[in-house]
């Protein structure tokens, strides 16, 4: 049946028109009244007072936040080299097609699709000093006596970063291994001819033409590590000596556990800038080593 022009335009917004309400009142509204309490002094119970940029002088003069700015940096330092490195890695592994390996797949990506409230309890349990199975494994195997990782300013934070790394790595592994697979094998066949050697091949080959995917996981990875929080939440509480409160764990510590809205929502602003300018700079340094032929 032929329909008026008016209403055949208007149709697919009929059918969009429930997710789009969603998304002004739960997402665009929530992000517009944050900036706004950004520059308000609210506990909740009393009503906003305007203060300009107070809250934002705040962060910028305050001790705790900067020792919190530097965690996160460091958390992103080390967690996204080590997960897309191991990630290429894995699926260099996996791509080799050797027996079993869709066993191997299925296991590295359970982690997953699993929760990271649990995935965290039972790393609380393994990172145990006294009757945990990493530091038994080091006693055992090597002989070291382990530390008390999540009551260590030294191995707390690089305990979350373990946490992070096992819990994304199938998910970058079949990205990776999706990209290796659309490599030709032709290209690899004319390489060896020409008397290529693995690190070659991997060199002049795999990785030009993977960096696309590369890309794709890195700017993925980095942001998924700016957000860290449920690690923090399970694992540690910020501690010991705020030495693992994050920039997404301060937020939630100022928005519900001091009733400082307005602060929380101006270091939340604070790591929405952050990961904006780090996107930015990645989209712009692309060009000069992704290979999109």
């Amino acid at each position: 049946m032929n329909r008026p022009g008016a209403l055949r335009f208007l149709e697919p917004y009929l059918y969009l028109f429930p997710t789009l309400i969603g998304l002004l009142l739960f997402s665009a509204g929530a992000v517009a009244a944050s900036f706004f309490i950004s520059f308000t002094r609210w506990d909740i119970i009393s009503p906003p007072e305007w203060t300009w940029f107070d809250n934002y002088a705040d962060l910028w003069h305050s001790d705790l936040f900067w020792e919190v700015f530097r965690n996160t940096l460091t958390f992103v330092c080390l967690a996204v080299p080590v997960s897309v490195a191991a990630a290429l890695g894995l699926a260099l592994l996996v791509n080799t097609g050797v027996r079993g390996i869709t066993v191997f797949r299925a296991a590295y990506f359970l982690p997953v699709v699993s929760s990271m409230i649990a995935v965290a309890l039972v790393w609380s349990w393994i990172f145990n000093p006294q009757y945990g199975l990493l530091n038994y494994l080091l006693r055992v195997l090597f002989g070291v006596q382990g530390p008390a990782w999540l009551d260590d300013t030294r191995w707390a934070l690089p305990a979350m970063v373990i946490v992070t790394v096992w819990k994304g790595l199938g998910y970058s592994m079949v990205i990776f291994l999706a990209g290796l697979q659309n490599i030709p094998g032709d290209l690899y066949h004319a390489a060896t001819i020409d008397g290529a050697g693995a690190w070659r091949r991997f060199r002049h080959v795999t990785l030009p033409l993977l960096s696309p995917t590369t890309f794709f996981v890195l700017v993925i990875t980095l942001i998924n590590a700016f957000q860290v929080f449920e690690q923090t939440y399970v694992l540690t509480k910020g501690g010991p000596a705020n030495s693992t409160v994050t920039l997404s764990y301060y937020v939630y510590q100022n928005a519900f556990q001091f009733f400082q809205m307005g602060k929380a929502a101006a270091a939340a602003y604070v790591l929405f800038a952050l990961i904006f300018l780090v996107t930015l700079v990645q989209f712009r340094v692309q060009k000069r080593w992704v290979f999109y032929g």
